[in-house]
C-alpha cells in the first residue's frame, strides 16, 4: 500500500471515530437503561390560554418570563370575538381563558351547559359613559339616546350608573346584576335606549358622535387609546362585582400550572404593572 493510500484510510478512520464521538455525546436516548442521570432537562408545561388583546393579552405577557422561569410556557392567542373564545376553551383548543366578566361566565355557563370554573378573578374593567355633546350624566336632555352594546350580561352595571345618577329608577325586587332594561320603573327623561350594537363597535359609535351616550367597556376603550377615568362622563364605581377571571374546564381546576398562572397574576408586582400601565382604567383584584 502507498504512503497515499495509507493517509487517506488514516483520515477516514479519524473522521469515523470523530462523528461517532460525536453521536454519543448529543443522544440522550443512548443513556436509557445504562444509569447515566447526567441529562437534567426541565420539563416543561405549556398553558394555550385565550384572551382579548387589551388589557389581557398585555397583562399575560407581563407575567410570561416569570411563569417561563417555572418550567411554564404561556401560549397566549388573541381574539376579538367574545362568543369564540368559550367555545374554544370548551372544545380543548384553549387550556384557559382570560377575557370576561363573572355575570358574562355565569351567563355562557347556564346557557350553553359549558362544564368551566371560575379559577380566579384579576382585575375589573369599570364601563364607563362617553359623550361628546355633553359634560355630565345629569346633563342628558329628553329623549336623549343612549347607546348600549348588546352584551346583556353589561346591562345591570350600566343601569346602575344611570340610576347612581338619578336619571332612572330599576324594579326593587331585581339584582341589579340581573337587571335588564324591561326592569325600569321610572325614566322621567324618557330616555331612548338603544341596545343592539356589537361590543367592539361602541368606540366608532362614540367617535361618530352618534347618541347622546356610548356605554363603553374599558378593554375596548384602552385599545382605541380612550381613557375610562380622564375621558368619560360617568365610570362604574371599583367596588363593582364584575371582576374579570381566568376560566378553565372542571377538570383543570387544580391543575397546577393553572394555580400558578393565578398567582402570579395576583403577585403585588403584576399588581402594580396593572395601575401603574393603565392608571385606574383598570383595577388589579387579588381573589
Amino acid at each position: 500500500m502507498t504512503n497515499s493510500l495509507w493517509k487517506k484510510v488514516l483520515v477516514s478512520a479519524g473522521a469515523l471515530a470523530l462523528l461517532s464521538a460525536c453521536g454519543n455525546g448529543s443522544d440522550d436516548s443512548a443513556n436509557e437503561g445504562t444509569g447515566d442521570t447526567t441529562t437534567n432537562t426541565a420539563e416543561e408545561t405549556t398553558i394555550k390560554i385565550g384572551a382579548t388583546n387589551t388589557p389581557h393579552a398585555e397583562i399575560l405577557e407581563f407575567v410570561k418570563p416569570t411563569l417561563a422561569e417555572e418550567g411554564i410556557d404561556l401560549d397566549i392567542i388573541t381574539y376579538t370575538d367574545y362568543p369564540l373564545i368559550n367555545q374554544a376553551l370548551d372544545g380543548g383548543d384553549l387550556d384557559a381563558n382570560y377575557f370576561q366578566h363573572v355575570p358574562y361566565f355565569d351567563a355562557d355557563v347556564e346557557q350553553f351547559g359549558y362544564d368551566f370554573v371560575n379559577a380566579g378573578g384579576i382585575h375589573i374593567e369599570p364601563i364607563a359613559a362617553y359623550s361628546q355633546s355633553i359634560d355630565q350624566l345629569e346633563d342628558l336632555p329628553e329623549g336623549a339616546e343612549v347607546l348600549v352594546s348588546s352584551n346583556a350580561s353589561d346591562y345591570g352595571r350600566i343601569l346602575e350608573i344611570l340610576q347612581d345618577h338619578d336619571l332612572i329608577k330599576v324594579d326593587e325586587s331585581v339584582n341589579i346584576t340581573d337587571a335588564t332594561f324591561d326592569d325600569i320603573v321610572e325614566n322621567e327623561r324618557n330616555l331612548d335606549f338603544q341596545y343592539d350594537y356589537a361590543p367592539d363597535l361602541m368606540v366608532q359609535l362614540y367617535d361618530n358622535n352618534e347618541g347622546d351616550v356610548v356605554f363603553i367597556n374599558s378593554n375596548f376603550a384602552v385599545d382605541n387609546d380612550l381613557n375610562p377615568v380622564e375621558d368619560s362622563i360617568a365610570i362604574q364605581g371599583e367596588d363593582s362585582p364584575y371582576a374579570n377571571i381566568i376560566a378553565v374546564r372542571s377538570e383543570d381546576a387544580e391543575n397546577e400550572a393553572i394555580i400558578k398562572l393565578v398567582d402570579e397574576l395576583h403577585s403585588q408586582e403584576t399588581q402594580d404593572f396593572i395601575l401603574e400601565t393603565w392608571g385606574g382604567s383598570v383595577v388589579p383584584v387579588s381573589k
